[in-house]
């Protein structure tokens, strides 16, 4: 355990942060789950609603460094693959 105020606040904030960070990615897990599922269940429309959700709290965490950016656009990229496969299938 730090004997330095200093590094007993450095704990305590870099715990909020790790907290904060991995409510986040949670949000981000969640959504990209719940678009996955209506491209599994083949709705279209729901898809897209659920893609763009994703892809906004994909950008947001990648602007705060929650995830790098590289990872970030990798995500969107087969997200929107997957989305325009099933566009395609649905025509």
């Amino acid at each position: 355990m730090a004997n330095i105020k200093s590094a007993k606040k450095r704990i305590r904030t870099s715990l909020k942060q790790r907290l904060r960070n991995k409510m986040t990615k949670s949000k981000v897990k969640s959504a990209v789950r719940s678009f996955l599922e209506a491209v599994k269940a083949g709705e279209v429309v729901t898809a897209q609603e659920k893609y763009v959700q994703a892809q906004k709290l994909i950008d947001t965490t990648a602007t705060k460094g929650i995830l790098h950016k590289n990872n970030a656009a990798r995500k969107k990229s087969r997200l929107a693959s997957l989305l325009n496969k099933i566009k395609a299938s649905s025509k």
